[in-house]
This record gives C-alpha cells, structure tokens and sequence, in this order.
C-alpha cells in the first residue's frame, strides 16, 4: 500500500488503452491474495486499510488514517505479490490463488472499504494494466494478515 499523490489504472487489450480507475491524493493498494484467504481476512484488511495511521498530520506526523483524510483508494489486484523467488532464477506462483478464488475476495476487500465510506477506484481483474502513480513521500507499507 503506498501513499500517493495521484494514481491511475488503464487496461490494455489490442494495443489501446482504457483508464478504468484515477485517484488524486490517497492511497494505492495492490492486493495479492493466496489459497487460505477468506472474506473474514478479506474484511480485516480494509479495516486494516481504512484505520492504518500513515496520513500526515497538521504537523507532518503519520498519525491519521485514510478515514480521517482523504477517503479516496485506488485498489489494484495483483496475484504476483506471492511470487517465491527462494530458489532458482525464475519466481513461482504456487502462493497466489486461482483467480476463480481472488476475484471475489478482492472484490470484497472493495466492497467494505466502499460501506466503511471510502471512495474506491479499480482496476479490472484478469486484464492487462499499466499502474501510474505518484508517491507522496517515501511511503509504502506492506500489510500481510
């Protein structure tokens, strides 16, 4: 999860690219998910997300969360946060789930961010993205429930 100045998300099929999803300042979340996630873990983290203290305060201290800021989230799937790189040249991906499996957790992480009252922007699962962003800061954070 990155703290950004702006971010955004186009699909590309056929050489053309679509923005499907744009935020100004916020957060970018990629979200990987593996085998043994469920929408329990799935509403952990965007409560996770949604109260992690990484926004500046009035006096530059990470002290405020995104509810408290800006609300806004790009939230972007990512199935390669769990490739091993532990042994030869070339990752694996055992780790990360079946898409049949992430899509709906991923969507879920989606779904209780927006009822927490966050504004979500996405990307699309299992398409081709180009990710842009604009770090606020050298602020990124690794969450791993």
């Amino acid at each position: 999860m990155q703290r950004v100045k702006r971010a955004s998300v186009d699909v590309v099929e056929d050489s053309t690219a679509t923005r499907v999803g744009e935020i100004g300042p916020g957060l970018m979340a990629l979200v990987g998910v593996t085998h043994t996630d469920d929408e329990k873990v799935a509403a952990k983290l965007a409560d996770k997300i949604w109260n992690l203290r990484i926004m500046d305060d009035e006096n530059g201290v990470m002290n405020l969360s995104l509810a408290d800021t800006t609300r806004t989230i790009l939230v972007v799937s990512q199935f390669t946060l769990y490739g091993d790189t532990t042994s030869g040249r070339r990752p694996g991906w055992i780790a990360a789930a079946r898409p049949e499996h992430a899509e709906p957790l991923v969507d879920h992480v989606v779904g209780e961010l927006r009822r927490l009252g966050a504004h979500v922007e996405t990307g699309r699962f299992r398409t081709y993205m180009n990710v842009e962003l604009v770090n606020d800061g050298p602020t990124t954070v690794m969450i791993e429930l």
